[in-house]
């Protein structure tokens, strides 16, 4: 049985399972959104939270909920020799996971599962791809670092082996593969380019998006939910250098002005804040 929810002032989606979707991996209560529609139609589902998202204002997805739950079943990954790109946005990324558990890819740098226990990490590392919003990706190395021990090290230590290893499967591969700018701050600001954020975006409205940012930390924080505090930091930080981009900066030197003022500052810790000494 599908459900369509809403979350007000948030999202419609579709789910087959509300607790899990909704609440396990969202963070909302009973109270905190409501089922819209049930049935057990794929197609009119799909059709109508679309229709739905339009009604009530959202941003409609740009693919039917039945077109993403076939891709599911295929989660086609390309691997190249430094990354792995998932065929899903970042913000589509940890349910994608969650629906491909179990499957299983090749990369230079050795295989991966995905795993209950892994998928946090791979949302926590994975990047918008610059050339395609559409899809996501992650380090391999950074992956076999965090998931392969190496043979040297399990001879000298007894090292609890770590069963989290990385997963999908790679029916097709993408000709389109991932080349890695010097910085995330260029991949950000080369993303935001191709978007016209800088051509058509506005500082203030950037800083409107900031505060929303925010409060989506203090509810991550208060929540206590790292996977959430991780992804409000890195949102803020994209919204960040994209500010001081439309103000003619770079945020590297925006940083750097700041710690050039603070790296002498003395001080000390009261209740849990820093309090710079004044004269």
């Amino acid at each position: 049985m599908y459900n369509i929810y809403h979350i007000p002032g948030k999202k419609i989606g579709v789910t087959r399972d509300l607790p899990s979707r909704v609440t396990k991996q969202q963070g909302y209560a009973l109270d905190e959104y409501e089922v819209l529609l049930t049935s057990d139609d794929i197609d009119y589902i799909s059709n109508m939270e679309i229709e739905l998202q339009k009604s009530y204002g959202y941003k409609v997805d740009r693919q039917s909920y039945k077109n993403l739950i076939n891709k599911n079943k295929k989660m086609n990954i390309n691997a190249t020799e430094q990354t792995t790109t998932f065929p899903v946005p970042l913000n589509k990324l940890k349910g994608r996971l969650l629906d491909a558990i179990g499957l299983t890819w090749s990369t230079p740098h050795g295989d991966f599962t995905i795993t209950k226990d892994n998928i946090k990490w791979i949302v926590a590392h994975a990047r918008t791809s610059m050339f395609n919003s559409e899809r996501s990706y992650v380090y391999n190395k950074a992956m076999a670092n965090e998931f392969i021990s190496e043979p040297t090290k399990k001879k000298k230590k007894k090292k609890k082996k770590k069963d989290v290893e990385f997963a999908g499967l790679v029916k097709e591969v993408m000709n389109l593969a991932d080349a890695p700018s010097d910085t995330v701050y260029d991949d950000i600001r080369a993303w935001a380019k191709a978007k016209g954020i800088y051509q058509s975006g506005d500082s203030r409205t950037q800083y409107i998006k900031l505060m929303e940012e925010a409060g989506e930390l203090a509810e991550a924080l208060l929540k206590n939910d790292e996977t959430e505090v991780i992804d409000a930091i890195g949102d803020m930080v994209v919204v960040l250098t994209n500010l001081a981009k439309l103000r003619g900066h770079n945020i590297e030197d925006c940083v750097a002005s700041a710690y050039d003022v603070i790296k002498s500052r003395q001080g000390k810790m009261v209740n849990g804040t820093f309090v710079k000494q004044t004269l």
